[in-house]
């Protein structure tokens, strides 16, 4: 997907009933489920789906790259799932649905809709990819500011339009993937909230268990 560079094209299809949790990453994503166009804007908390099991597809969009696709700033979406219609004509949602559906599968369909899409928008605020790569590398919030020219508030308000938070909380997003990665490749919780830049164990439970909601090893046993 070299017009949406870093995108993850992605399905899944539960085989049992239950929750699911989706944990906070900075992303946006482009969904499609069960015939129907939907917009995942960015998650400040784990979202839980619940109720009878249903067919996904996706379109995962980088941190700060869906608003320029969608024409929507992402502070407007935070913690939401939208319906596509509720943002673009109905007549255009109606054409594009139509062809996600009639392709071979949804997941490419969807995929060859974002190409589209992409082609026509304004590409993402290059200033702020730059942001993103310092602060998924632990760059403190105010460093970054400086790395990239921009003050306290500038950076913050365009955070807000960009990814649907400041990036304070960005960050800790950020910080809770790069920490359950590391424990999930097997290294000791207090090596891993060190190497994450937490300040000790603790640190690491109590932000892990307020933005997925659960505790850090409900996580890391459900792998």
């Amino acid at each position: 997907m070299s017009r949406l560079a870093g995108a993850v094209v992605w399905t899944n299809t539960p085989d049992g009933g239950g929750a699911a949790r989706v944990l906070p990453d900075g992303c946006m994503d482009l969904l499609w489920n069960d015939g129907r166009l939907l917009v995942a804007g960015p998650d400040t908390r784990a979202y839980v789906i619940e109720g009878e099991p249903s067919s996904w597809a996706g379109v995962r969009l980088p941190p700060g790259t869906a608003p320029a696709l969608l024409g929507v700033p992402a502070h407007e979406l935070r913690d939401r799932r939208v319906a596509l219609s509720d943002l673009w004509p109905a007549s255009k949602v109606r054409r594009l649905t139509a062809g996600v559906n009639g392709a071979a599968d949804p997941a490419s369909g969807l995929e060859a809709m974002a190409l589209t899409c992409a082609a026509d928008a304004e590409p993402p605020d290059p200033l702020l990819r730059q942001v993103v790569v310092a602060l998924a590398a632990g760059r403190p919030v105010a460093a970054t500011a400086d790395e990239v020219g921009l003050g306290a508030r500038q950076l913050h308000r365009r955070s807000l339009a960009a990814f649907g938070y400041g990036p304070k909380t960005l960050a800790r997003v950020l910080r809770m993937r790069r920490a359950l990665a590391l424990a999930r490749d097997g290294v000791p919780l207090a090596e891993t909230a060190a190497r994450a830049g937490f300040a000790d164990q603790a640190h690491l439970a109590r932000d892990v268990k307020e933005l997925a909601g659960v505790p850090v090893r409900a996580l890391l046993g459900g792998r």
